[in-house]
Formats: structure tokens, sequence, C-alpha cells
């Protein structure tokens, strides 16, 4: 693979993993590693366009990828792309719910179906996926899901439909934790913060510059990177995490503890990033 991950080698050799959003932005740089780690990874999206460039530079490097289009808010089409990846492959060891999206509006100007859109797409996808993957596999074999979620932990002004959806996850993560703990099932969620990826290019460029100037304000005084969410995504889905389950790790360079009334850090240099090694 065109990178070295910090992983060892092979990690995943001979398991099935699933990437819904996998062709873009944090999915892809997910799919890529697992790709690199030895997975055979299925990446999913409604978006058939972003799929193929992911899949033919993961084959070109010598990964094991396959692509399906899915429309994650479609109950029908996420079981019977589940069922079609066991037919395909055999198992699913690893589903990373990733797909999802959002705009921004502050709360009264979101309109009924936007809001439900927001919704559907972040929490209820996240559920079909999370129980297609257990009614198809995951019941009789267990296995770990990851979910993406977001940095919500102090509300999301101009960004409420996806705060609310995004921390719904948060407890569905808890719940099914508990519920499927007898399965073998572990489900862990990831939170980013502020993160350098492809997906801030769909925001206006004035919100893309409101952003990146949100930077500074975080304690680690940068923003974070898509290899960064992946790496921790990794970590979830690894043997490591053996005795983790319905807990959420923020990736956010401590953003969402601060500000802390009374309390500032001091300018410093930003902290060291960790990429990929490209070869």
């Amino acid at each position: 693979m065109p990178f070295n991950s910090i992983f060892r080698e092979n990690l995943f050799e001979d398991q099935v993993m699933v990437v819904s959003g996998g062709g873009t932005g944090i999915g892809r740089a997910i799919a890529r590693e697992l790709a690199g780690l030895g997975a055979m990874v299925v990446i999913a999206s409604r978006a058939a366009e972003h799929l193929e460039p992911t899949r033919a530079e993961i084959a070109a490097a010598g990964g094991k990828v396959a692509a399906f289009p899915l429309n994650i808010r479609d109950e029908e089409n996420v079981k019977a792309t589940l069922k079609r990846v066991v037919s395909e492959f055999g198992r699913i060891d690893g589903l990373v719910n990733n797909a999802g999206g959002q705009f921004n509006a502050p709360a009264s100007a979101i309109s009924a179906k936007g809001w439900h859109a927001v919704v559907e797409t972040n929490l209820t996808g996240t559920f079909y996926m999370a129980r297609a993957a257990y009614e198809c596999w995951m019941r009789e074999h267990g296995g770990a899901i990851v979910n993406i979620v977001a940095e919500m932990w102090r509300g999301f002004p101009n960004m409420s439909h996806t705060g609310a959806a995004r921390a719904g996850v948060v407890n569905l993560t808890q719940t099914l934790a508990l519920e499927w703990a007898e399965h073998g099932i572990r489900i862990n969620s990831i939170a980013p913060g502020l993160i350098d990826s492809s997906g801030l290019k769909t925001y206006p460029a004035v919100i893309q510059d409101r952003i990146a100037s949100m930077a500074a304000e975080i304690p680690a005084q940068r923003m974070g990177t898509e290899s960064e969410v992946s790496a921790a995504t990794i970590f979830m889905l690894s043997p490591a995490a053996a005795f983790i389950s319905g807990t959420t790790l923020r990736v956010d360079g401590a953003g969402s503890l601060y500000r802390l009334q009374g309390f500032t850090i001091p300018d410093h240099e930003p902290w060291p990033v960790y990429e990929l090694d490209e070869d």
C-alpha cells in the first residue's frame, strides 16, 4: 500500500470490513488503512461516483476492495447490501458507520424536510446499518462496530439537526453495547473535532474560513487530520480494544474541554501532526 500504518502489518488479514461513506474524506482514509493492514474492505456510498476513484486507488496499491452503492436511509437497501457482503465475502468482522451529512443553518431556518433528512441519515441510517450487520452475521459470530459521530458536547449552534442526531448515536452506542454484549459484539464511537478533511470543501467559503479560524481556539492549536481519526478507528476495531465497548473516544485536541471559565491556554507551538507515511 502507498503508506505505512502505525499498526502492525496484516493486522486484519482474512477479515472483512465494511466502511459506509468510504469513498471520500475520513471514510476513504479508514478504508485505505484497513486495506493496507490486510482486510478485505467493502466501501459503500449513495454517491457511486465517489466510490470508483477510491476503489481503484486501493486496488492499484494491491489492496482487497469492493465498492457497493448504498443508501443508508433505505432499510431494505441496507439489509440487501450487507447480505450481499456476507454472500460474496463470507463474513463481516467490522463495520464503520461513517456515512453522514448535514448543512449549516440556525435551528429557526431548518425545514421539516431538512431536519428529517439529516436525522434519518446520521441516526436512523446508523441504526439500520448496525442492526443489519447484527442480523446477517454478528449475532452468531461477534464483531466490532465503530460509529463516527462529532464533537457536540456543548451544543452545536447552526448544526442542531446533526448535533441531536450524533448525540442519539452516542446513546445508541451505549445501549447496543449492553444489548449485544452476549453475542460478542463490541460497539464504540469516535467523535472527531475540527478535522482538515475533504468534507470541509462541501461548505461555502465563508464557513470554511470560519472553521479554519477556530483552530486557534483548540488547545492543540491546529486542526486534526483524517489519519488521526483513522488511527483511532483502527484501534477500536483491533484486538487491542477487546475490553472496550460502549464508549466514545474524542479525537479533538481537547477542544471539547475548552474554553473553561477563567482559564486560558497560552499561545504555543501546534502539536505534532500524525499522518500516514507516503512512500
